[in-house]
C-alpha cells in the first residue's frame, strides 16, 4: 500500500491537548486522573490542581479515554484542528453508577431503619412470591391463602398500609383483600429492600406500615452479552419454575434486558392428604431498554404478570354450618387424588405494567428526574356456579392507573441534599356487567396530586440527619346502589349524605354517586450516627396519613373468594399514624447484630371484623363490618450473625410484637406471633464455592387475640351452635436444609445445583395468619432441585 508522503510533510504535529479533570458536583480538581489517547497510544495524569498537556499532537482525531479512582470511565471523540482546551467533568459519587451489590450497609436512605434482601436469596426464591422471600427478614411475616397467595406485613401491616415499589413504580392491583397477593415477578428483580417504617416521602404519604421496594440491577457502560436460566423442580406440587433472562450492554451506555419465566404446580400435599384444587398457573414476562451515562439517560420498562390460582376446594363454604363442620373435623371435607386441575373457587389476574424515566444532570446543580408510568389491573373471581354461569366471575374488576413524577436532586452542596417533586395521578375502576351479582367495589375515578421536601444534611464524615414534608390531596368520587333499606333505615345516609343521593331508585335500590376529598400531611425526621468499630445508631420519626381505600368505603355484598359478606362505610376517615423507632447495628461479618425497638400510634385504624351472620338463598354467611378504632403496635426485632471460624457462620433473628385496640381495650386481630429463626450454613470457596445449611423457624402461639367467636343457628339439627373463629393455632417449629455449588461451564459461564429440602420432618402445623387455618393444615416436606446456568 502506498503511503503519501506529501501529506506527511505537510500535517502540523505541533497541537497540544490540556484541560483541566474536576468533579462534576463541587468542582474540586481531580489528582491521578489518567487521561488516555487510545488511538494514539499516549497518555498522561492530572497533577494537583486537576490539569493535564500532552504536546506534540498532529492534526486529526482524538480517541480519548479519561478515568479516575471511584469514577465512572469516561470516552470522548475530539477533532484536533488546533491547541485545544478542554473542562472534564466526573462523577466521584460511585454509588450512583457501580453495578449493585447488595449488604447491610446497602440503604434506600442513609437514615432510614431498612434490611435488604441479597441476590442469591432472591434467586432461592424464583418459584415462590414476594411474600415468602420477605419472611426471610426480621419485622416481617405474611397474611396467606394456602401456600400460593401471600401478602407480606411489616410491623402487623398490610394490604394498603404497604407500599411496594416495582423498578421505581408504586403497585396498584387491588390490594384491599385478604387473599389478593402483590402481582409481581420477583424474578425481575435484582434485589428487595424492606423500609420499616413511613421514611421514604417520595412514594407517598401513606406507609403507615412501611415500604417493599424491588430495585432493579444496574449495569457497567461496557460492551458485553450475558445471561442467566434457573430451572426449579419441586416434589410438594410436583412443579417448579424456569426463568431466563438475557442483558446486552454498550460501551456507549445502551443496555437490553428480556426476561421471562413460567411456573406450574398442581395440587400441594400436607403431611397427611392433599390439598385439592391448589394448583397455580403463572406466566410473567419484563423487558426494560435504557442509556446509562453520567450526565444524561432513560430507562423503559414493560412487565406483564398472568396468575391464576386454584382456592383449596374445603374453603368453598356454602354456609357457616360448614365452617363449622370444618373447625370441628380437623380435615379438608375434600380429599380428592391429585391433579394439576384448576377449577373453581379460582383466581385468574392479569397485570401490566409500564415506564417510561429519564433524567439529566446540570453542572453545579444537580439531577432532574422525570417519569411517566401506567398499570393495568383485571381481576376475576369465579365462584362454583351452574347453568349459563358457570364460567363466568362473580367479581371481575379492571383498574387502571397512571402518574406523572417529576423529582428535582440538588447536590451541588458539600454537606447539603435537597429533593422535591410532585405526583399527578389518575386512577378508575370499571366493575365489568354481566357477572349476575352486583359488585363489591363500585365504578369509582380517583384524583391524586401531591408534593413533597426533603432535606438530607451531613455535619461531619460520621453524621446523617435527614427530614421531610408532603402533601397530597385525593377527590374519589363513585357510583353505587345501596339497597333503599340500607340507605335509609340502616345508615342513615338520607340524612348523613343528601347530596349523594341521585333520588332514581330501581329493583329496590337507589343510585348513589358519592364524592370526597382528602387532605393529608406527612412528614419525617431521622439520624445516623457512625461509630468505631462498625457501630450505627439510627433514630426515626415518621407521620403518615391514610386516605380510605375504596374497599373500605363502598364494599357491600358477598367477596365469593372469602365466603363473607363485607361492608364498607362512606362514614370512614383518614387513619393518622406516628411511628418511632430506633435501631443500634454493628455491621461486621465476624460478629454483628441489630436491635431495632419501635412504636406506632394509629388514630382511626380500619379494621375489618366479624360482627353477625346473615342468612341467604346460599345459606348463613358470616358478616364482617370495617370499623375505625384507635390502635397502637409496638415491637422489637433483633438480628444476630457471627462467624465461627472461615467456614461456619451463624445467623438469628427474633421478632416480638403486641397490637392493641385501645377504644375497646382488646388485642388487635391478626397481629402476628413471636417468631425466632437460627441458621447456620458451611461454605468452602475453595470446592466449587460448596454452601451446606440448617435453618429453623419456631412460632409461638399468638395469645393476645380479640374474641369475635359468635352462635348461629343449625337448621339441620335445630338449634344454635358455637362458631369458634378466633381462637389460633398451636405453636410450631419447622427445620429447613439448603445446599449449593457452582462449576465452571463453557468459555466464561458457570453451573450452579441446588439441593434443598423444606419442612425436612414434615411437621402438621397451622398458621394462624393463613386464612385457610380453618380447613386444613399447612403443606409438608417438600424436596426442591435448581440448576442455575450463567452464560
Amino acid at each position: 500500500m502506498g503511503i503519501n508522503i506529501a501529506s506527511l510533510i505537510g500535517q502540523n504535529c505541533n497541537y497540544t491537548f490540556s484541560g483541566l479533570v474536576e468533579d462534576f458536583h463541587d468542582k474540586s480538581p481531580l489528582v491521578n486522573a489518567t487521561i488516555y489517547i487510545k488511538n494514539l497510544n499516549k497518555y498522561t495524569t492530572s497533577d494537583f490542581d486537576g490539569k493535564f498537556k500532552i504536546p506534540n499532537l498532529c492534526e486529526g482525531k482524538l480517541i480519548v479515554e479519561i478515568s479516575h479512582l471511584s469514577c465512572d470511565t469516561q470516552t470522548l471523540e475530539l477533532t484536533l484542528k488546533k491547541d485545544l482546551y478542554k473542562i472534564i467533568d466526573l462523577e466521584h459519587h460511585v454509588e450512583e453508577l457501580d453495578e449493585v451489590r447488595v449488604n447491610s450497609q446497602t440503604k434506600i436512605e442513609k437514615t432510614s431503619i431498612e434490611k435488604s434482601v441479597k441476590q442469591e436469596v432472591v434467586e432461592s426464591f424464583t418459584d415462590k412470591s414476594l411474600g415468602d422471600a420477605l419472611n426471610t427478614v426480621s419485622g416481617v411475616s405474611s397474611l396467606n391463602t394456602g401456600n400460593t397467595i401471600v401478602k407480606p406485613m411489616i410491623h402487623g401491616l398490610h394490604s394498603s398500609r404497604l407500599l411496594i415499589i416495582n423498578n421505581n413504580v408504586r403497585l396498584f392491583d387491588q390490594d384491599w383483600g385478604d387473599e389478593h397477593a402483590p402481582n409481581v415477578d420477583i424474578n425481575a428483580a435484582n434485589t428487595l429492600h424492606v423500609v420499616k417504617g413511613a421514611n421514604t416521602l417520595r412514594y407517598g404519604s401513606d406507609a403507615i406500615g412501611g415500604l417493599v421496594i424491588l430495585k432493579p440491577k444496574k449495569y457497567a457502560v461496557k460492551d458485553s452479552l450475558f445471561g442467566s436460566s434457573i430451572l426449579s423442580l419441586n416434589t410438594n406440587g410436583r412443579g417448579g419454575n424456569f426463568n431466563s433472562e438475557i442483558v446486552n450492554t454498550y460501551k456507549s451506555g445502551y443496555y437490553l434486558r428480556l426476561q421471562t419465566s413460567f411456573k406450574r404446580f398442581g395440587d400441594f400435599k400436607a403431611p397427611d392428604y392433599y390439598l385439592t384444587n391448589t394448583g397455580l398457573r403463572n406466566i410473567n414476562s419484563s423487558a426494560r431498554f435504557g442509556y446509562n451515562s453520567f450526565t444524561r439517560g432513560f430507562d423503559v420498562f414493560y412487565s406483564f404478570v398472568d396468575n391464576e390460582f386454584g382456592i383449596l376446594q374445603s374453603s368453598h363454604i356454602g354456609n357457616v354450618n360448614d365452617l363449622v363442620a370444618s373447625i370441628n373435623n380437623r380435615q379438608p371435607r375434600v380429599i380428592d387424588d391429585f391433579s394439576y386441575d384448576i377449577n373453581t373457587p379460582k383466581q385468574a389476574i392479569r397485570h401490566y405494567l409500564g415506564k417510561v424515566e429519564a433524567y439529566q444532570r446540570f453542572k453545579n446543580f444537580g439531577k432532574l428526574t422525570a417519569q411517566y408510568d401506567f398499570q393495568v389491573n383485571r381481576r376475576k373471581e369465579f365462584d362454583t356456579r351452574v347453568g349459563s354461569f358457570k364460567n363466568v366471575p362473580v367479581i371481575d374488576l379492571r383498574l387502571f392507573t397512571t402518574s406523572l413524577q417529576p423529582n428535582l436532586k440538588i447536590d451541588f452542596l458539600d454537606d447539603f441534599e435537597f429533593n422535591t417533586g410532585i405526583l399527578a395521578r389518575f386512577q378508575e375502576n370499571d366493575a365489568i356487567g354481566g357477572t349476575g351479582t352486583n359488585p363489591i367495589i363500585p365504578d369509582y375515578e380517583k384524583y391524586d396530586f401531591g408534593t413533597y421536601f426533603t432535606a438530607n444534611y451531613q455535619p461531619d464524615a460520621t453524621t446523617d440527619i435527614s427530614a421531610g414534608v408532603r402533601y397530597d390531596y385525593s377527590y374519589i368520587k363513585a357510583e353505587k346502589r345501596y339497597r333503599v333499606n340500607d340507605w335509609f333505615e340502616v345508615y342513615n345516609y338520607d340524612e348523613l349524605f343528601p347530596e349523594f343521593d341521585t333520588g332514581i331508585i330501581r329493583s329496590s335500590r337507589t343510585l348513589t354517586r358519592p364524592e370526597f376529598t382528602f387532605h393529608s400531611v406527612s412528614a419525617n425526621a431521622g439520624l445516623s450516627k457512625r461509630f468505631d468499630n462498625d457501630f450505627n445508631l439510627l433514630v426515626n420519626y415518621g407521620l403518615a396519613t391514610r386516605v380510605p381505600n375504596p374497599s373500605e368505603l363502598f364494599s357491600d355484598g358477598l367477596h365469593h373468594s372469602t365466603a363473607r359478606i363485607e361492608v364498607g362505610f362512606l362514614t370512614m376517615e383518614q387513619e393518622v399514624a406516628n411511628k418511632f423507632s430506633i435501631s443500634f447495628e454493628r455491621n461486621n461479618e465476624n460478629f454483628g447484630f441489630s436491635i431495632s425497638p419501635y412504636y406506632n400510634s394509629i388514630n382511626g385504624f380500619i379494621q375489618l371484623i366479624p360482627v353477625d351472620t346473615v342468612t341467604t338463598i346460599r345459606g348463613a354467611f358470616p358478616i364482617w363490618h370495617y370499623n375505625q378504632v384507635d390502635a397502637r403496635i409496638f415491637g422489637i426485632d433483633i438480628d444476630i450473625n457471627k462467624k465461627i471460624n472461615a467456614q461456619l457462620n451463624y445467623q438469628g433473628n427474633i421478632s416480638l410484637l403486641q397490637g392493641d385496640n385501645l377504644t375497646e381495650n382488646i388485642p388487635l386481630i391478626h397481629m402476628p406471633g413471636t417468631n425466632f429463626t437460627n441458621s447456620i450454613a458451611y461454605t468452602n470457596k475453595d470446592f466449587h464455592n460448596l454452601s451446606v445449611g440448617l435453618k429453623s423457624k419456631t412460632v409461638l402461639q399468638q395469645n393476645r387475640y380479640p374474641d369475635y367467636n359468635f352462635f348461629t343457628f343449625n337448621p339441620i339439627i335445630q338449634e344454635d351452635v358455637f362458631v369458634d373463629i378466633s381462637s389460633t393455632p398451636a405453636s410450631y417449629s419447622l427445620f429447613d436444609f439448603n445446599s449449593s455449588i457452582t462449576f465452571k461451564a463453557f468459555k466464561k459461564g458457570s453451573v450452579r445445583f441446588e439441593l434443598n429440602v423444606e419442612n425436612i420432618f414434615n411437621t402438621s402445623y397451622r398458621d394462624y395468619l393463613n386464612r385457610q387455618r380453618y380447613y386444613t393444615d399447612d403443606i409438608g416436606r417438600n424436596i426442591n432441585l435448581k440448576i442455575k446456568f450463567n452464560y
